[in-house]
């Protein structure tokens, strides 16, 4: 019986750490931000104009917007959890060739941002870059796009307003969602700051919306994905999967080039 009971005790003590520790550092667990010096400067083949909005708590959010000549339209990029616009800017390039101008934002904490990093923080800077596209452009030449982590905001500005289009590339219901299918036995929906619901702002989308996401997936459970296309309206959505696809390397496989071609011609 004493040998039961130090088992227990022992699992019981795992469990409790494995709570401590997912609480006290999801925030690290979640993003993955390297940082930039104020002075970067950054080195792109493709033309582009570095920007800069001051937000009303006195964060300053840094963004990218590479052109094209007599552009269509404008993407607004909203990229995942790591890495910073070094890397993101090259990776948007890829728009360009369809006639797109790209914007694309570097999130609190990440590359020359500053701000305190929260959920509500992160809406509201996707809000204020979409704001800054309508001084330019009409919602109508407006697409957001959204990968991993930024496609809970894109689908939240889309909900807001009414772009011309919405792109989510493995997209997921919810982080609770993802966290729960990752941790099954924790209570994890009890200890998770970041929920980004993303099923939750899929009612009020009025535009197109066209999802990417491989079968492969190892970050974001294609069966997560799944769940959140039959959140939108069904009329609306298109769901494109990527046999073999993993998280990273979507843009490598026919399926989806050819696709994105359709979307953005």
């Amino acid at each position: 019986m004493g040998y039961f009971k130090k088992a227990l005790i022992v699992i019981l003590s795992a469990l409790l750490l494995s709570l401590t520790l997912l609480y006290a550092m999801q925030t690290k667990l979640l993003f993955h931000p390297t940082q930039l010096p104020q002075d970067y400067t950054y080195t792109f083949k493709e033309p582009f104009e570095e920007l800069f909005l001051e937000t009303q708590d006195g964060a300053r959010l840094n963004a990218l917007h590479f052109k094209t000549d007599s552009p269509k339209g404008v993407i607004l990029y909203f990229h995942g959890n790591a890495g910073d616009l070094s890397r993101w800017g090259d990776i948007t390039t890829y728009f360009l060739p369809f006639g797109y101008d790209v914007l694309v934002m570097d999130y609190r904490t990440f590359g020359k941002s500053t701000g305190k990093l929260s959920e509500e923080n992160l809406y509201e800077d996707a809000q204020l870059w979409y704001e800054h596209l309508l001084k330019k452009w009409p919602e109508e030449a407006i697409v957001v796009y959204g990968r991993s982590l930024g496609t809970t905001l894109a689908t939240y500005v889309a909900a807001k307003n009414n772009p011309n289009q919405l792109i989510l590339e493995t997209p997921f219901y919810s982080m609770t969602d993802v966290a729960q299918r990752r941790f099954p036995i924790l209570p994890v929906k009890y200890l998770l700051k970041f929920n980004f619901p993303t099923y939750s702002f899929t009612g009020n989308i009025e535009c197109p919306i066209v999802i990417f996401h491989g079968t492969n997936d190892a970050v974001v459970p294609y069966a997560s994905a799944k769940d959140l296309e039959s959140q939108f309206p069904e009329a609306l959505v298109s769901f494109v999967t990527i046999p073999k696809g993993a998280h990273n390397n979507l843009v490598e496989f026919e399926e989806y080039q050819a696709a994105i071609a359709e979307v953005l011609n």
